[in-house]
């Protein structure tokens, strides 16, 4: 979940390439129709994985899903659905000019092998919310059964056209347009996806009408966010999946399997 920078790569899953002889991804499962909604075991293996988590590992979560951008460019999604990928966010838009150039092949490929499937906008700092919206709009049906929208919001220091950081209360208020407008739209509240150190310097907390996406990629969300409450959690960006080609962003709901239904049955729009 990064700007469109080669900059970024060292946390982009594609960029770069596995770390000695056991840095590959575990013998896949044969791919197979596997109904929408059923949750499959993750098959999963990670190029740079944690020791030791202080809490209650991601393994301990049933529920595991990806997501993706254009740096994901080969995925067999049937055989990615059979080996444990449940759901998947795709990069869709960024600011209010840019497409991502998967966006309409993932989408589809994840539709069509029954994961289910959400997409995400990379927030621009020097453009109006309601802007941003509006593209997001432009680029990404109201497709039944989809899951809610994100707003993916984080400081950009290696954006070439900006790097302001503005005020908390600007933030917030930012990310509350996009919501508000997003949930008209859509008839589904968004999720907000952000790291930690956004979360901390904008109190990202105060933040009305969201679910939250957590990244904690070395310690468990309630360790580095105090607790706050969220629905995903990104553990890392080096997971090795059968069916992704390179490494990629790997993600836990926060529920049990029957919990991850109910879920989506109340999402629905």
């Amino acid at each position: 979940m990064r700007p469109l920078i080669l900059s970024l790569c060292l946390v982009l899953a594609a960029c770069g390439g596995p770390r000695g002889p056991a840095a590959h991804a575990p013998d896949a499962r044969p791919a197979a129709a596997i109904p929408a909604g059923q949750v499959t075991a993750p098959n999963f293996a990670d190029a740079d994985p944690v020791d030791g988590w202080n809490g209650r590992p991601p393994q301990a979560y049933p529920v595991h899903g990806l997501d993706v951008s254009k740096f994901q460019r080969s995925i067999d999604w049937e055989l990615a659905r059979a080996n444990g990928v449940n759901f998947v966010f795709i990069k869709a838009t960024e600011g209010g000019d840019r497409v991502d150039e998967m966006f309409k092949d993932h989408w589809r490929g994840a539709g069509r092998a029954g994961v289910a499937r959400g997409a995400y906008h990379f927030f621009y700092h020097c453009r109006p919310a309601i802007e941003q919206a509006r593209w997001f709009f432009r680029h990404v049906p109201r497709t039944p059964g989809m899951l809610p929208p994100v707003l993916d919001m984080e400081w950009t220091p290696f954006s070439p056209t900006c790097t302001i950081r503005r005020t908390p209360e600007e933030i917030r208020r930012d990310a509350e347009i996009f919501i508000r407008a997003v949930t008209q739209h859509y008839g589904q509240r968004p999720i907000l996806y952000t790291s930690i150190d956004f979360f901390e310097d904008n109190q990202m907390w105060k933040v009305q009408g969201a679910e939250f996406w957590l990244r904690a990629v070395a310690k468990h969300p309630k360790d580095l966010y105090d607790g706050h409450p969220w629905t995903f959690w990104q553990y890392t960006s080096t997971g090795l999946v059968p069916g992704v080609g390179g490494k990629v962003d790997v993600n836990v709901f926060a529920g049990s399997a029957e919990g991850w239904a109910g879920w989506l049955a109340a999402r629905a729009p």
